[in-house]
């Protein structure tokens, strides 16, 4: 009998361990050089759903590669070194990291029969970077040597809101082939107005740069315009990219050329400007900083109309200049006009040599009172760059005819006329009453309505009604299938939606279309994470009598998801790409009945 109970409690134990659910992240050693690639890998024994990593804004992240199996690592726990055997769900990362410190990686999220495990987080510290050996045939120095990223500003010393340009480029030598490009820091532009100017497609050239000959490509160009005096420090611009470098390697009695790849990170470093304030000497009162050329106008689309009828009083500033940081002059109105808010229009465009167009406040004003009016001049003070000098330009006096209008009753309370105030009285309010009415209140008994009978009633009626909700929602809580379904649907759609959220910032968007369409797919195939195999997908689609086109798209669809993530991708690839999941899932809906 003892024998029996101990071989139970074996076989329960076994069982709760078998059960028991193990979500690590893993990495082979706490501390990297900042040019050495982490290899992360998170883990699970069980077949989880929903794979959710945490942000590695840190590094640059290539991945995760989803694998089924098992191998031996390397495993610091602790500050000691362990070797372990891992046979499990793999979602892989390759990081590169971008700058030195010590960084935590917050825990990632998977779920696994609709329970929700957190993985341990994982502190990494990333030292300055290995030490490349000075050797002609190494290609770690080939590419230090042969590729270099500058930022030339258009000028070093400026005025406050003059524009200054920065063209970053990078200079390479010419038989090296460049891959995977990736922004790794962004210049802050700390005390300026920055705007970047769009570099669609990078043009390759042959220049001259250092008296040799490279290949140079424009990465990005940039217009600022220094918004306080003072010396201004343009933050550095880092990329991180590929470079297939071609070596020369002995093959029995020929030499042959091979092209070894190696990722290399690069930094245009710090750049200063000294910004000077306007000068004091002939400021005029009403200047506000508005620099360039301009020309001021004052229009009224009418300068005849009726009492209580509408105008539209147009002040724009047309030229080249910093046109979005300044105010425009505001006109004085006769105290007979009623005046609305402006509404402020801009059609200015922003090529890199600095803004130009026009930039108006549209008043709405409604006359009064019958008379002629006497809009005074405005003038507008700017500083002109080719003279150095202040200059002033003035509007035309405007006059505005009023004519009578019986059938308007003004709404301001003082009219100007023959140069005399007086005021206007208007029955805006009633007289307040000097006698009351009384009326007798009636009050009718509540008891014996037809109110009192329907309320008495409703309870008994509500009752059956919670009994039938209770028993379909029970009916629905059991069906597992059907919920599941359920719920692979809404995650579709919130996927669809975060990817939405996330358009130009590549590896979020795409790993969330990825996320949707593998949803999708356990929605309508009814399948698992683990049966997520191409060809069992396609397989499975074609089953179901889905039109070979769209399951072509689709198929393309995901591999475009899959690699998106590694490349260079303009807004315009992934709102076309984002299009195109929306297209495609909206015919397999139709399809898969």
């Amino acid at each position: 009998m003892k024998k029996l109970f101990f071989i139970v409690a074996l076989f329960v134990q076994t069982l709760f361990f078998a059960q028991e659910i193990e979500f690590e992240a893993i990495v082979q050693k706490s501390t990297y050089h900042l040019n050495e690639k982490i290899r992360l890998i998170y883990s699970i024994n069980a077949d989880g759903d929903n794979f959710n990593p945490p942000s590695l804004a840190d590094f640059i992240a290539e991945g995760p590669i989803y694998g089924r199996g098992g191998e031996t690592v390397v495993v610091m726990v602790n500050g000691q070194t362990t070797v372990k055997r891992v046979v499990r769900t793999q979602n892989t990362f390759f990081l590169t990291p971008k700058k030195q410190g010590t960084f935590t990686i917050e825990p990632a999220e998977i779920e696994y029969e609709g329970k929700i495990y957190k993985s341990n987080p994982v502190k990494v510290t990333i030292i300055a970077p290995r030490e490349i050996p000075k050797d002609p045939n190494d290609p770690d120095y080939v590419v230090g040597e042969g590729l270099h990223l500058v930022s030339e500003i258009s000028k070093s010393s400026s005025f406050i809101n003059e524009p200054i340009t920065v063209v970053y480029k990078l200079y390479y030598e010419r038989n090296f082939r460049l891959h995977n490009l990736t922004e790794l820091e962004s210049p802050k532009y700390s005390g300026f107005w920055s705007q970047n100017i769009d570099v669609k497609n990078i043009q390759h050239e042959l220049v001259e740069y250092n008296g040799k000959q490279y290949g140079m490509a424009i990465l990005k160009k940039v217009l600022l315009y220094p918004l306080e005096a003072g010396e201004k420090e343009i933050e550095a611009l880092s990329v991180a990219l590929e470079v297939s470098v071609p070596k020369r390697e002995q093959f029995g009695p020929f030499v042959r050329t091979v092209f070894v790849p190696v990722t290399k990170n690069l930094s245009t470093g710090n750049k200063k400007v000294k910004v000077k304030a306007f000068p004091e000497e002939g400021k005029p009162v009403d200047f506000n900083g508005a620099i360039g050329k301009f020309e001021l106008t004052m229009k009224p689309s009418k300068t005849e109309l009726k009492s209580g009828e509408a105008l539209d009083f147009d002040v724009s500033v047309t030229g080249t200049g910093n046109l979005k940081l300044f105010t425009l002059p505001k006109p004085e109105f006769p105290s007979a006009f009623e005046v609305f808010d402006p509404k402020h229009n801009e059609k200015v465009s922003t090529p890199i040599s600095g803004m130009n167009g026009v930039i108006s406040d549209t008043y709405t004003v409604v006359p009064q009172y019958k008379g002629k009016y006497k809009l005074k001049p405005l003038t507008f003070s700017y500083f002109d760059l080719a003279t150095k000098t202040y200059k002033t330009i003035t509007s035309e006096e405007i006059e505005i005819n009023v004519l009578d209008n019986p059938d308007f009753k003004p709404t301001v309370s003082e009219v100007v006329e023959n140069e005399k105030v007086k005021e206007v009285k208007s029955n805006v309010f009633q007289e307040i009453k000097t006698k009351a009415k009384f009326k007798k209140a009636e009050h009718k008994a509540f008891f014996g309505t037809v109110l009192f009978y329907g309320l008495l009633l409703v309870p008994f009626l509500i009752v059956p009604l919670i009994i039938l909700v209770r028993k379909k929602k029970e009916a629905i809580d059991a069906d597992e299938f059907g919920n599941r379904i359920k719920r692979n649907n809404k995650l579709a759609k919130k996927y669809l939606s975060e990817a939405k959220k996330q358009k130009g910032n590549k590896v979020p968007f795409y790993m969330a279309m990825e996320k949707a369409l593998h949803n999708f797919l356990k929605a309508k195939l009814h399948i698992e994470t683990s049966e997520m195999s191409k060809e069992n997908i396609q397989e499975l689609l074609e089953n179901k009598h889905a039109n070979q086109e769209t399951i072509n798209q689709f198929m393309i669809l995901m591999n475009d998801c899959e690699f998106a993530r590694y490349a260079p991708s303009t807004n315009e690839s992934m709102q076309h790409d984002f299009e195109k999941a929306i297209e495609v899932i909206s015919e397999l809906e139709k399809q898969l009945v």
